[in-house]
């Protein structure tokens, strides 16, 4: 009894390591891009922020771009990216997820922007404007 379980243990391992290797000589055997081809369309999601009556750009802001991996046996795995606007106000994400995501914006000064958006296309721009906050006595 104990040889066959032995047996079972180091065939179930052979084949693990068979398994891993193979699909490290498919990574190796995909062709290399030469100079002369195009490089592929790379995704990159481009957030302009602007604010107030004269369409200022908002630097500093903190964009949150939140997304759920959706799994089938599990919980749905859930993510958040974070990334500030520069000077001119725009936030660069490469390689966005696709599908539906939840675009957070929070800025000193200015009121909390957030929207569900549902992304596509390999490179997309989205303008958001903020309001300034009411003012309370």
């Amino acid at each position: 009894m104990r040889r066959i379980i032995l047996g079972a243990a180091i065939g179930l391992g052979l084949g693990i390591g068979v398994t891993t290797r193979v699909v490290a000589q498919e990574k190796a055997a995909q062709p290399v891009q030469s100079e002369g081809t195009a490089p592929a369309a790379v995704k990159k999601l481009t957030i302009e922020v602007s604010g107030g009556e004269k369409n200022v750009a908002v630097e500093n802001a903190s964009v949150y771009l939140k997304y759920a991996e959706e799994r089938k046996l599990r919980k749905d795995r859930k993510y958040a990216l974070n990334v500030k606007t520069n000077r001119d106000g725009t936030a660069h994400i490469p390689d966005p997820p696709l599908g539906k995501v939840l675009i957070q914006v929070v800025a000193e000064g200015w009121k909390t922007f957030g929207e569900y958006y549902d992304l596509g296309e390999a490179r997309s721009v989205i303008k958001i404007h903020l309001d300034r906050p009411r003012k309370w006595y």
